[in-house]
């Protein structure tokens, strides 16, 4: 009778774990459905939404602040980046448009300049930004950014 039984447990057993080996595990989430990006902020106020953001942020702001202090100088602003190397902490290899996720532009203007970073992949954790003597960094997440774009951060030297 015992060998019975366990004869009709192993059995059982052996259904069971088929079973559930046979269940197939849950799809992927869809891109657009995907869970949002672990990224924590580095300060309080800190608008970047990824760290390929920040680090873009954090470019632009050593670009504008070089700027400005190249303008106070020079009384105009300059006219290429590698006229920035040696001016607060702009280096040599910060003139390299290519920055990991985003690519600089740079456009002289009379009494201006335009920065911009534009993502290789356009996307919510790598918006576009657009900045100019002005000191105020605009974002867009769908377009190349603008002085049309919402303002996230503004600096007043």
């Amino acid at each position: 009778m015992k060998r019975h039984f366990l004869q009709v447990l192993v059995i059982a057993l052996a259904i069971t774990t088929s079973m559930l080996a046979q269940e197939a595990p849950a799809p992927p989430l869809p891109p657009e459905q995907s869970a949002p990006s672990n990224y924590t902020p580095k300060y309080h106020a800190d608008p970047a939404h990824s760290d390929s953001e920040f680090a873009a942020l954090a470019y632009m702001r050593a670009v504008m602040r070089a700027q400005m202090l190249f303008n106070k100088k020079n009384g105009h602003y300059a006219t290429a980046l590698s006229q920035l190397v040696h001016t607060q902490n702009f280096t040599q290899r910060m003139v390299n448009p290519d920055r990991g996720d985003y690519t600089v532009g740079f456009k002289p203007k009379k009494d201006n300049y335009v920065l911009t970073m534009t993502p290789k992949n356009l996307d919510a954790q790598h918006r576009s930004f657009y900045a100019d003597a002005e000191g105020k960094i605009h974002a867009d997440e769908t377009k190349a950014a603008d002085e049309d774009s919402p303002v996230i951060e503004t600096h007043r030297w």
